[in-house]
């Protein structure tokens, strides 16, 4: 009889760690600044051809929105942060790996001060560490100004402004991908 109450311990022990961890779809992943290769070429002024694919991407990351957080979903079911993104790029047939850690190598590395609409949004939301584990597409930017969509473990898809307080000290790195 003991062994069942600490095995039933144990197991509410872990359930309880995993939903209060933040939004991980990876393992840990340093933080990276290096510039890497982009996976499609994209002039600077981009297209009006990229612009709508932009805007596509974002319509399509917001048809789930108030859809509910499930770690591995991509779905109206239940959806990671992970999940959103790579769900809405694909929309435009741009595929991207699934994981937070290998989205954070992916693009090109971009000034905080310096991000557009479509661009990933990389943080770090654990207590003293600056591993990546959180990742939004940006939705509205202009000067002073980001505003982002992301899959919360405590709230589910929803759309956040960079100046909020949290978000603003979890911000690690931003990168483009078109």
């Amino acid at each position: 009889m003991p062994l069942k109450i600490n095995m039933r311990k144990t197991v509410f022990l872990l359930c309880l760690l995993l939903s209060l961890s933040a939004c991980k779809s990876s393992k840990k992943t340093a933080a990276s600044s290096k510039k890497t290769t982009r996976t499609t070429a994209v002039a600077k002024n981009a297209s009006p051809a990229s612009n709508a694919s932009i805007e596509n991407i974002i319509k399509t990351a917001e048809k789930y929105n108030g859809v509910r957080y499930k770690y591995g979903g991509s779905s109206k079911k239940g959806m990671d942060c992970s999940g959103l993104i790579t769900t809405a790029y694909n929309s435009e047939n741009i595929l991207l790996p699934r994981t937070t850690g290998a989205l954070a190598t992916t693009g090109n590395w971009v000034d905080v001060k310096e991000v557009q609409k479509g661009d990933l949004l990389f943080f770090a939301t654990q207590k003293n560490s600056r591993n990546i584990n959180h990742v939004g597409l940006v939705t509205e930017a202009r000067s002073g100004y980001v505003e982002f969509i992301h899959s919360t473990t405590s709230s589910g898809v929803i759309t956040s402004r960079l100046s909020e307080k949290y978000w603003y000290f979890a911000f690690v790195q931003a990168r483009r991908i078109l």
